[in-house]
């Protein structure tokens, strides 16, 4: 094999040689590859490298929206023979800062192929960054980071751009260099219908050959198939993925560029938060394909029961430094735990053997006869390293006042039905026939696909919406929290923090503001941030202020875990299992809802149903469905 020369060699007249290899490169067997064909070119021209004479890698059928689908051809740009055992990424001692700020220092990791690595720490420690740094995106201050020249990297990010003009499918299919050859052969055609003379006849007909023919190289129909079906998967129906992407919410176009970067199906694969925008069916739907994935993933998120299904090494970012861990997300935690606990005591022993050296050095220094004692152990303290402890991540965390009793039933729901204006001046009908009844103490999960009205239901309880149709009836002294989305929308964002709160809150003097937000990671001056220039989790934050600083029985929560890391969902998730009163919860993090809740509400098909236990109980239930679990 002499593969190390092709690159100086390209252009050049010779011959190629050939080699076959077994090589399963999928997890499981009916999605396995079972020939790797690595083809490596020996002074062979290039027009004859990218020509269709390149051996194809062959495969048992996969299903469509597969990562090994319709992979019958090389993809230009990502050849994929036979799996090297050679690393994917090399992160080697980098340092990076950010506006001034550190980041982190002396920073390393490895990616082998095959490899899934969560990239986990609080907000702003960094995670994006290294995404960012990775993609070129953004450069380092020392460090280096290295990659094999022919890694095809696929990175989704929280920012989708100006997603417009296409489909959802042709943007799908960008993924794989299709979408504007789709439009070439469409144009083509349309051109070839038309009437023309010899000249533009051959002209034309040249033009589409060439066209096709780098359409076939690129995965052919294969790949339109495999696109549809990813779209599918996540949440996008076949009757729905010609629409314009400018008919698409910010959602769902989040979810057109995930599928962008899924067909791609790069050798590397980063994703920032990729489950933000889905609903659990999508969620799950993708935590089967990353199953199926054969390259390198390397993703941050804030869902715990993802992280645990979908990554076995764990690459932690805190207090400007990586930490690498193997295993999953719950035995990260564990083993920083204890890795913590037995820092914690290394320190302490520290600290008594200094102590007593220190009060040695400062009885007897003025005494001439332990003078060569006292420069020996001055000497011992100077060499020594000292231990020092990280300060404590700041987090949320949550104490709620004892609430106020409330009546039996805290709301109850009358036949309910509700219609939203469409347009085109129609109107949808979201819910229908609704009835159930929610009693003091109950704690709520509210599931159901993207759309299926749950956060109408919210509104429609919390006085936001009023019902189309029947009612639904408040209980007796209840104090209600609200919180969603469109919260963040009604701060004064003239204000500062402390205004924002302190309006909000007129029963609690400026100290006790001043606590309450300490505890929402607002210290210092960070109170005196006008709303204006806050991000959406510093929003968010505030809203949960405003609402937890005052007794309430009643939550109805709209996704509070949206712009919470992964410690202050903890954190909020211990409040609401300690918490004396009643809630409705919207939120697609399975854990969450796994550990808070006591019974559930499903929505579907405009109808409500109701299922006495929790969440995991549901899970395994004729309702729910047992792959989340």
């Amino acid at each position: 094999e002499r593969s190390a020369g092709l690159e100086a060699h390209q252009g050049l007249v010779g011959g190629f040689s050939l080699q076959v290899a077994d090589a399963p490169v999928g997890d499981d067997p009916p999605h396995r590859e079972t020939r790797a064909v690595a083809a490596h070119l020996w002074h062979l021209p290039q027009q004859l490298q990218d020509g269709p004479g390149l051996p194809a890698l062959s495969g048992a059928q996969a299903l469509p929206g597969d990562p090994g689908a319709g992979a019958g051809r090389l993809a230009q740009g990502s050849p994929r023979g036979k799996p090297t055992s050679r690393p994917v990424l090399h992160f080697s001692k980098v340092t990076k800062y950010q506006g001034g700020q550190l980041l982190f220092s002396d920073a390393s990791f490895q990616a082998n192929p095959g490899d899934r690595i969560g990239l986990v720490g609080p907000n702003g420690a960094g995670k994006s960054t290294v995404f960012r740094v990775l993609t070129g995106e953004e450069g380092i201050q020392e460090g280096q980071i290295s990659m094999p020249s022919r890694v095809s990297i696929g990175y989704f990010s929280q920012d989708v751009g100006d997603m417009r003009g296409g489909t959802a499918l042709e943007e799908a299919l960008e993924g794989a260099g299709q979408g504007a050859l789709l439009a070439e052969l469409s144009e083509l055609e349309h051109r070839l219908s038309e009437p023309l003379t010899d000249e533009e006849m051959a002209e034309t007909l040249e033009r589409y050959g060439d066209a096709r023919h780098r359409f076939e190289e690129s995965g052919g129909y294969d790949v339109e198939v495999r696109a549809q079906a990813i779209l599918t998967g996540l949440g996008i129906p076949p009757d729905q993925q010609g629409h314009p992407l400018e008919s698409f919410s910010g959602g769902w176009k989040m979810r057109i560029a995930l599928a962008r970067i899924l067909v791609q199906n790069p050798d590397l694969l980063l994703m920032d938060e990729p489950t933000n925008h889905l609903d659990l069916e999508s969620i799950v739907w993708l935590e089967e394909w990353l199953r199926r994935y054969s390259g390198t993933l390397i993703m941050t998120s804030h869902d715990r029961e993802f992280l645990n299904r979908s990554v076995t090494r764990i690459v932690e970012i805190n207090h400007q430094t990586m930490t690498v861990y193997g295993g999953d997300y719950d035995f990260y935690e564990r083993e920083r735990d204890l890795r913590a606990e037995q820092r914690v005591a290394s320190f302490e022993r520290q600290q008594d053997m200094l102590a007593k050296e220190e009060n040695f050095i400062a009885r007897f220094k003025a005494r001439v006869s332990h003078a060569a004692q006292v420069q020996s152990r001055v000497k011992k303290l100077e060499k020594i390293e000292r231990i020092e402890l990280p300060a404590e991540a700041r987090a949320v965390r949550f104490e709620f006042p004892p609430p106020p009793r409330s009546g039996e039933e805290v709301t109850k729901f009358l036949d309910v039905a509700k219609d939203w204006p469409l347009p085109d001046g129609r109107a949808k009908r979201v819910l229908e026939g609704v009835e159930g009844v929610v009693k003091r103490l109950d704690k709520v999960a509210v599931v159901g696909v993207n759309g299926a009205g749950k956060s109408t239901l919210l509104k429609m309880v919390a006085g936001h919406a009023e019902p189309t149709e029947g009612r639904v009836v408040p209980g007796s002294s209840v104090e209600m929290g609200y919180f969603s989305q469109s919260s963040l929308d009604l701060l004064d964002t003239s204000k500062s923090v402390l205004d924002q709160v302190t309006g909000a809150l007129p029963n609690l003097n400026v100290n006790q503001v001043r606590t309450l937000l300490g505890c929402f990671l607002f210290s210092g001056d960070d109170v005196y941030k006008k709303i204006s220039v806050l991000s959406g989790g510093e929003k968010s934050r505030v809203v949960l202020a405003t609402i937890l600083g005052r007794p309430v029985n009643f939550l109805v929560l709209d996704e509070p875990t949206n712009h919470l890391d992964l410690r202050s969902r903890e954190i909020l998730l211990e409040a609401l299992v300690d918490f004396q009163g009643t809630f409705l919860l919207v939120s697609h993090d399975r854990h969450f809802l796994k550990a808070a809740t006591n019974r559930v509400f499903k929505l579907g098909d405009g109808r409500m149903k109701v299922f006495e236990g929790g969440y995991a109980d549901y899970l395994v239930s004729a309702q729910g469905d047992a792959r989340a679990l």
